[in-house]
């Protein structure tokens, strides 16, 4: 019986790959680059996007271990062609006809560190990166997931300003793991299946700035305003306990690359044309007073088709969208201030 399963299975695999390389002929070529593609969320990232078949054109890029990186992804039977580049010299041919560009790049949080920790060192590596991207694929959509992302999106498109070239439909915060774990912790406590569940999550992405709608969450559920007071704070803790249980030895880079693989899907089913793609994302926005803000975002051929309004939301949340405010609003403008110094 155990064969017999296994062998249905194989046969079951063999049929999804088939159909799944059959279809790739009416699927549009579209080239996506990684940028910090050797580190600790661009390794799985780069393994995640070469399974994804409406990627034609895998560009991996980092200072070093890329061709390594690149050669390693590059011997898996899917359509995309993988191509790695090491260095500052040939970020120009990694950039090159990017239709997607994801950037995962700069240093992961410590034991005792914020985001706010990472920033001088990841704000001046994500303002170099953006440049070029001004400079050699202007048009493409970008992925920020390289932290503090409330200040990191903020600082590109200011540098995309510069140059002359912001649109600010296709540049966005990638908040998508918030939206995942808000989803796998409402799950578990509403004792339902997590791949019903749906959650969206506003605001931005660090602690109190993280803002999951629970009184929006599908399959609602009867949970106590203690629980979802708790399993807000959970969400918004997600990074800090992945942080602490690995002791020293990383963040959260398998859960964030899976999200980051999640949130460039959409996007490029956006492109493609696929109808009523709808995410949550830290994008520019008049929703609020704030010129960035998270919110469900509808994807299309141009990026932003719409950003959606916020809906209903409970006294609790209510309060919680106030209290984000502040401290979300000064992150952005110390990304202002530090790509116009």
């Amino acid at each position: 019986m155990f064969r017999c399963m296994l062998v249905r299975s194989s046969s079951s695999a063999k049929q999804s790959l088939m159909r799944r390389n059959l279809s790739s002929g009416s699927v549009p070529e579209r080239k996506v680059a990684i940028l910090g593609a050797a580190g600790g969320i661009g390794q799985p990232l780069a393994l995640l996007m070469k399974l994804n078949p409406l990627v034609s054109s895998l560009s991996l890029y980092d200072i070093a271990n890329t061709p390594g990186v690149a050669a390693d992804v590059g011997h898996i039977n899917t359509r995309s062609e993988v191509v790695g580049y090491m260095g500052d010299d040939n970020l120009v041919k990694a950039l090159e006809g990017a239709d997607l560009v994801i950037i995962p790049a700069g240093v992961p949080r410590k034991p005792g560190m914020t985001r706010d920790d990472l920033f001088n060192i990841n704000a001046g590596i994500v303002k170099n990166l953006c440049s070029a991207i001004a400079k050699y694929c202007p048009h493409a959509l970008v992925n920020m997931i390289s932290n503090p992302v409330n200040s990191t999106v903020p600082i590109a498109a200011e540098i995309f300003k510069k140059a002359g070239m912001y649109d600010e439909k296709k540049l966005f915060g990638v908040t998508t793991l918030d939206v995942v774990r808000a989803k796998t912790f409402y799950a578990g406590k509403a004792n339902v299946p997590v791949a019903e569940v749906n959650v969206p999550v506003i605001g931005g992405h660090a602690g109190v700035t993280i803002l999951p709608l629970f009184s929006q969450a599908t399959p609602q559920a009867n949970l106590s305003g203690d629980v979802l007071t708790a399993l807000t704070k959970r969400t918004q803790d997600g990074g800090t306990e992945v942080v602490e249980a690995k002791a020293g030895k990383g963040s959260a880079t398998l859960s964030m690359a899976y999200a980051g693989a999640l949130f460039a899907d959409a996007c490029l089913k956006g492109l493609n044309g696929v109808p009523d793609v709808v995410e949550c994302s830290y994008v520019q926005s008049t929703i609020t007073e704030l010129p960035f803000f998270a919110s469900k975002v509808r994807l299309g051929k141009n990026g932003v088709e719409e950003v959606l309004d916020l809906g209903p939301l409970s006294d609790f949340e209510k309060e919680g969208l106030e209290a984000l405010k502040p401290e979300l609003k000064s992150s952005i403008e110390k990304g202002v201030k530090f790509a116009n110094q």
